[in-house]
């Protein structure tokens, strides 16, 4: 059977499973149905080996070809958690649980990496071994690091990973790719200050917080604007400023929160420099005790060129010439498959979803129209960095 057909026979059987996902959302780590469910469909259709527990919740699936000469591993990998968002929304299928949603499409993924595993397990047309990996708290938990501590790659001898994204407002059956930097490092501050409190009408007799708050804002805007490179972006954005309570009372202390995007580790090294100064000395400056958080999240996503290259090959010849972005621009998003990334060669893509609200918004659905899409997709890829011997002599090197 062809594999158009294959995959249109297994569809319904993937939407009804992303819809059931949608139903009930789970945050971080704390994935254990979702997880559940995975492990027990790998198992049921065939899968040679299900891991569960890898990264405290993380699922991994080994499905091995016809041919195993190649030796050839690769691992694709999938995000399972939702986010602590109310649903607004009036679908048949939405969210049960209040205060959590799939807001960002990881049911979506999950199912379609679910869908693909079916498929190669039935099929296994291929040369090598396919790892399937269902990651837990992508959403600011590191679920990808923590797999990696978990040795990951060392345990089922991955050679290449590949991950990918949904994107509103890209058509249904188009990506987009781009080598380098594909989305940003994030990292995040909180800056402590005290000063001395007292009567409003008597600033004199106070060292007041907030104009020394209010300072540290406007001149960290310089870290962009001023020191870094113009061709090198860095976003450092305050979020958060909080003192006083009273109209007559200055406050003994005031807080900022934000967050610092880079694409380079020369621009993140300079920005946490260039901000801990700035700070610093705008605290002395005014008189204030100063005390700085200053926290290294989600390192750049940079997808590796010759894998890159892969991609955008197999994504033409599974969908058309036409069907890939390769001058797509980085976004500042952040994404922990860049801890999968540091570890092994790969590429990140993403993947349109149709016109629908955005990423991470109440309203946000995933388009259960992508979900053949993206199973063509991992099958593809699969099938042709690992083709059986009679093809490989007529593949393409890359």
């Amino acid at each position: 059977m062809p594999k158009s057909d294959l995959i249109a026979a297994i569809e319904p059987e993937i939407s009804a499973i992303r819809r059931d996902f949608h139903r009930h959302p789970e945050l971080l780590f704390d994935v254990q149905r979702t997880a559940g469910i995975v492990a027990d469909k790998l198992k049921e259709w065939g899968v040679d080996e299900v891991v569960t527990g890898i990264g405290r919740t993380g699922v991994v699936g080994v499905i091995k070809g016809k041919g195993q000469d190649s030796g050839k591993v690769i691992g694709l990998r999938a995000d399972m958690d939702a986010l602590p968002i109310h649903e607004e929304t009036n679908l048949e299928h939405r969210s049960t649980v209040p205060g959590k949603m799939h807001a960002c499409g990881h049911d979506g993924h999950t199912a379609m990496l679910l869908g693909a595993a079916k498929y190669l397990a039935q099929t296994r047309d291929f040369d090598g071994t396919a790892i399937v990996i269902f990651q837990p708290a992508e959403e600011g938990g590191g679920g990808g690091r923590e797999m990696c501590k978990d040795g990951l790659m060392e345990r089922f001898g991955v050679q290449e990973v590949y991950g990918l994204h949904n994107m509103p407002g890209l058509p249904i059956g188009q990506f987009a790719i781009r080598k380098g930097p594909m989305m940003a490092a994030a990292d995040r501050f909180l800056v402590k200050l005290e000063g001395r409190g007292g009567h409003a009408a008597k600033p004199n007799e106070t060292i007041d917080p907030l104009i020394a708050a209010c300072q540290m804002v406007t001149s960290l805007q310089t870290i962009a604007s001023r020191n870094a490179d113009p061709l090198d972006s860095v976003v450092v954005s305050v979020t958060a400023l909080q003192a006083g309570e009273a109209f007559n009372v200055i406050p003994q202390h005031a807080v900022i929160k934000g967050t610092v995007r880079s694409l380079s580790p020369e621009m993140r090294d300079l920005a946490e420099k260039r901000f801990r100064e700035i700070v610093t000395g705008t605290g002395q400056a005014f008189g204030m005790k100063v005390e700085i958080e200053y926290e290294r999240g989600y390192p750049v996503t940079f997808n590796h060129a010759g894998q890159t290259d892969f991609v955008t090959s197999a994504t033409k010849s599974a969908f058309g010439k036409e069907a890939i972005d390769t001058t797509v621009p980085p976004t500042m998003g952040s994404e922990d498959f860049s801890f999968m990334l540091e570890e092994r060669p790969g590429a990140y893509i993403f993947m349109g979803n149709g016109e629908s609200a955005g990423l991470h918004h109440p309203a946000y659905e995933f388009n259960d129209k992508a979900i053949p899409v993206g199973m063509t997709y991992w099958a593809s890829l699969v099938e042709m960095a690992m083709p059986q011997r009679a093809a490989r002599a007529t593949s393409i090197a890359w």
